[in-house]
């Protein structure tokens, strides 16, 4: 079975995660620089199969959209342009990323960690696939 891949866009870096070939579990994969995505994916897609990208849409808890909202729809038509063959899903990722920070001091994270911002973003995606996987069922 594919895996599912989410993607936890950002300006300057970007949070991977991905399910087990059975998509039971979401683990975080790789924080990477943004500007290495479409490289990295091609190199993971190569290697693994994915009938899914799952990517955090940022809006404002009114539903208007952030200052990020345009990169995420830029990378949406990337991935679209990159990869026509697989489905781009977006998910709302309102407070991925305080969820994250939550989960790193629950998990007993040391401080220096739960601040490597490469760290929040990965788990981030993490919460985001598992999100998305609750959702389907």
């Amino acid at each position: 079975m594919p895996r599912i891949i989410c993607i936890d866009y950002g300006g300057k870096r970007t949070g991977i995660a991905v399910t087990d070939p059975l998509q039971i579990i979401a683990t975080g994969l790789t924080t990477i620089n943004t500007n290495e995505m479409i490289p990295f994916l091609k190199d993971y897609f190569s290697k693994e199969p994915v009938e899914r990208i799952i990517i955090g849409m940022p809006l404002n808890l009114d539903d208007t959209p952030t200052h990020a909202t345009p990169l995420v729809e830029k990378a949406i038509k990337e991935l679209n342009k990159h990869f026509p063959h697989i489905p781009v899903e977006e998910i709302d990722e309102r407070f991925s990323s305080k969820m994250a920070k939550q989960a790193m001091l629950e998990m007993g994270m040391k401080k220096k960690q739960r601040r490597d911002k490469k760290i929040v973003d990965e788990i981030a995606a993490t919460i985001l696939l598992q999100e998305y996987m609750q959702q389907r069922g």
